[in-house]
């Protein structure tokens, strides 16, 4: 027999291709598995259907934006006092992992509004910044976004050279933050400057920047190979003037104030990545039992058993490690070097996933037709974002190493 393609080909979406969800109880609690569920509906039924049509435009889904809202899903890990369903950094990575089976990009979105954009606020802004701004995060009045990278500060964010002097009761920040995400649709931003360049990252601090003020400006992003209905764009500060009391945290911390925030980060893009591997699994699986070839389907091949397998083991294995992280988190313990391993792992198995998503469709995976293109080229971004993997490999080789001078 030929190989032949199914009659019906895939919709541009997973719906057509569906299986029952990889889903565990964790000892989750009811309102866990209830945000669990809701979006996963939502998913399914609103972010599905539109994600190739975003990728392919390029396009920011506002009225997707404003769904996530209504739904209160902003809230999720933050308290009730301010305006937050209190339920923690694990069902708020269940939320993710959710999004980013139906479309990586608005998991993107939503998670860097979360973990970037809102929780340094909540979490060291003090009563005055965490009154005037959380609660409009919450709510949706306003996106969150976060400016640490600089076109020669990466991966080297100590390398930071935009600049904020103290003048009188405002800082004058001068500088260029790049590859923000969220920035054109953001109201408020947490900047990164240098305040005291004799002291290196002990001289960086964080600043809340809202969006109109004088001297800011925001210049369009370049195209990207992946998450193309994410927005991003670059910050560009001349003597752009922000109140004295808009500091976050103690001069001098913002290095240490990032550092944390990106701690958080990296368990939601654990959480990403791990939606992301998950849906092309699904897709490739559910099509394997579809496509004819050999005298029989794709998944009569014990080739392509062997690859299901394998990716279900890595998947497996990336959901421990991420929701492990994300309970750590909850519980007050340590998780710096877990959501490091967590992101990592995640985000690497992302990448195997979709390509073996790919071989697995054979020419219709390099066609646009179908999902699994579009969700390998997502998952790059993941082990790049909120530190690449060799950034992961150093921070867990350290506890390593500090570990091991202690035996």
């Amino acid at each position: 027999m030929t190989d032949v393609a199914p009659t019906q080909p895939l919709d541009l979406g997973q719906s057509s291709y569906e299986l029952p969800p990889i889903r565990h109880s964790f000892d989750f609690t009811e309102e866990q598995t209830m945000i669990q569920e809701m979006v996963a509906d939502f998913a399914s039924t609103e972010l599905e259907p539109i994600a190739h049509d975003i990728d392919e435009n390029h396009r920011f889904p506002k009225e997707t934006w404003d769904k996530i809202v209504e739904l209160g899903l902003p809230g999720v890990p933050f308290p009730e006092d301010v305006g937050g369903a209190d339920g923690g950094t694990l069902a708020y990575i269940l939320a993710v992992e959710e999004l980013a089976k139906g479309c990586g990009a608005t998991a993107l979105g939503y998670a860097a509004h979360v973990s970037l954009g809102t929780y340094p606020i909540w979490k060291w802004g003090g009563a005055k910044l965490r009154e005037l701004y959380v609660p409009k995060l919450i709510a949706g009045e306003y996106m969150g976004a976060y400016g640490l990278t600089e076109p020669g500060a990466g991966s080297d964010s100590g390398g930071t050279l935009t600049t904020a002097d103290l003048q009188g009761d405002e800082y004058v920040l001068n500088g260029r933050k790049c590859f923000i995400t969220n920035a054109n649709h953001a109201g408020v931003f947490i900047v990164t400057a240098v305040t005291d360049k004799s002291l290196g990252s002990k001289g960086i601090s964080a600043f809340v920047v809202p969006r109109d003020i004088d001297g800011f400006t925001i210049e369009p992003g370049e195209v990207k190979l992946g998450m193309r209905g994410s927005d991003w764009a670059s910050l560009v500060f001349q003597d752009a003037r922000i109140p004295r009391d808009h500091l976050l945290g103690p001069e001098g911390e913002g290095f240490k104030t990032f550092m944390k925030t990106l701690e958080g980060g990296r368990i939601s893009i654990g959480a990403l990545s791990l939606g992301l591997a998950e849906g092309a699994y699904r897709c490739s699986a559910k099509y394997s039992q579809e496509r004819e070839a050999f005298g029989g389907t794709r998944s009569d091949q014990q080739a392509v058993q062997f690859k299901l397998a394998d990716t279900r083991v890595q998947i497996e294995a990336a959901r421990h490690l991420v929701y492990h992280a994300a309970r750590l988190k909850d519980s007050g313990q340590p998780y710096g070097t877990e959501a490091a391993i967590a992101k990592l792992h995640a985000s690497e198995t992302a990448m195997k996933v979709t390509y073996e998503a790919i071989q697995i469709y054979g020419g219709y995976g390099y066609s646009r037709e179908y999902p699994v293109e579009r969700m390998w080229r997502d998952a790059k971004l993941c082990t790049i974002g909120e530190g690449t993997s060799e950034i992961q490999r150093l921070i867990i080789g350290r506890a390593v190493l500090r570990e091991a001078s202690s035996l």
